[in-house]
């Protein structure tokens, strides 16, 4: 028998419809899935502990083989709500930025967006699970990701959204997260696991309606959130988005 195929998915919102495909469509029982942190599911698919991940895109370059599988990401045209950079001093005057340890395309993609289009040089700071980002002081910033920004965004005074900045920039949409193998899977197994991922993205009020009280973001907002601010097809606009953040990432 051959072994299963170990699955790590991103543990936010944004994956529920992925989620939801892929245990109503029953490949879940063809699979092993795993939920993680953005940089837990990189890691996972880097180390080998993992063979498929929905990985943030600024790890690509550093796996030895990546292969983009499938036809979906997290990805957002204009404004995400769920990467955000949030303080309580005007953005002019701050000068330290303190860095979300969940992600690492958003922690890129700011440093990429303060140096390329805002002419800003920024100290950085890294954190961890025991930083206190609500704890920030005079001209200090937080980015901040996942569901929690729906949590924190009304008590900061100053918020960009950071896909939406791009795109203002840039005229392009944004690819957070696209699902990457580590290696070559058959056609059979990826053509079964995206429609297992398009039985979700193509029903999102039922998928809404399944996890309305899992998490921070609830009810209609929930509904809200997965129709305007994700964008999961992973078409030729996105790959064009993609490829630019990863030569700006280079140059970086």
């Amino acid at each position: 028998m051959m072994e299963k195929i170990r699955i790590s998915a991103v543990r936010y919102a944004n994956t529920y419809p992925f989620i939801y495909g892929l245990t109503e469509s029953g490949f879940d029982k063809k699979a092993v899935i795993e939920t993680d942190h953005p940089s837990a599911c990189a890691a996972k698919l880097i180390s080998g502990r993992v063979d498929l991940g929905l990985i943030p895109v600024a790890a690509i370059p550093i796996l030895k083989e990546a292969y983009i599988t499938g036809d979906y990401c997290i990805g957002a045209d204009g404004k995400v709500r769920t990467v955000q950079i949030m303080s309580n001093s005007q953005f002019d005057v701050v000068n330290a930025v303190f860095l979300d340890y969940r992600s690492m395309t958003s922690v890129r993609l700011v440093k990429v967006i303060a140096g390329k289009f805002w002419k800003k040089d920024l100290a950085w700071f890294d954190t961890s699970e025991q930083f206190n980002f609500k704890s920030i002081g005079k001209n200090e910033a937080v980015v901040l990701i996942g569901d929690q920004c729906f949590e924190y965004e009304n008590q900061f005074k100053y918020r960009i959204d950071l896909a939406e900045e791009w795109k203002r920039y840039t005229g392009l949409p944004f690819v957070f997260a696209c699902w990457v193998a580590n290696k070559p899977l058959s056609d059979e197994f990826i053509s079964a696991f995206n429609n297992a991922l398009s039985l979700g993205v193509n029903n999102i009020d039922k998928v809404s309606e399944r996890f309305s009280d899992s998490g921070t973001i609830t009810g209609k907002e929930l509904t809200e959130y997965l129709t305007q601010n994700i964008d999961y097809s992973l078409d030729i606009r996105k790959r064009e988005a993609m490829n630019l953040f990863l030569e700006y990432l280079r140059k970086l």
